[in-house]
């Protein structure tokens, strides 16, 4: 029988965006990570990998236009937000707005320091640095 292990490691989340090339290539120039794979997916889709070595988030991407989202927090069971963690978060809000994103709700608080933005698809992320 297997055991459990001793720590549960999160491997992706699949998010749907308009274009997965636009959505990685933001990726690539704002967390340096790269694209793991990409091909043909289910429901006549298109997916694309992109993360590092041990995580990554599955881009998908359907054959026909996709309306915008709501208000995800108030939506049953709506991607509120992604966080990633990071070592410079001052280089890594240059780089958000160097990709047409806007930084907003930064905060100081007692692990670390962090802030949100919105990308073209208004998926929301939070940026993370702790001490």
């Amino acid at each position: 029988m297997r055991k459990h292990p001793t720590e549960t490691v999160l491997e992706h989340a699949n998010i749907t965006v308009t274009d997965t090339h636009a959505t990685a290539a933001w990726m690539q120039a704002v967390f340096g990570w790269h694209i793991r794979w990409e091909g043909d997916s289910i429901h006549d889709g298109y997916s694309l990998h992109i993360g590092g070595a041990q995580s990554y988030l599955a881009l998908y991407s359907p054959p026909a236009e996709i309306a915008p989202s709501g208000n995800t927090y108030r939506t049953r069971g709506g991607l509120n937000h992604l966080a990633v963690v990071v070592d410079d978060l001052d280089a890594v809000e240059e780089r958000v707005k160097a990709a047409g994103f806007s930084p907003n709700s930064h905060g100081d608080y007692e692990p670390g320091r962090r802030f949100y933005f919105h990308d073209a698809d208004n998926i929301e992320y939070e940026v993370v640095q702790y001490r």
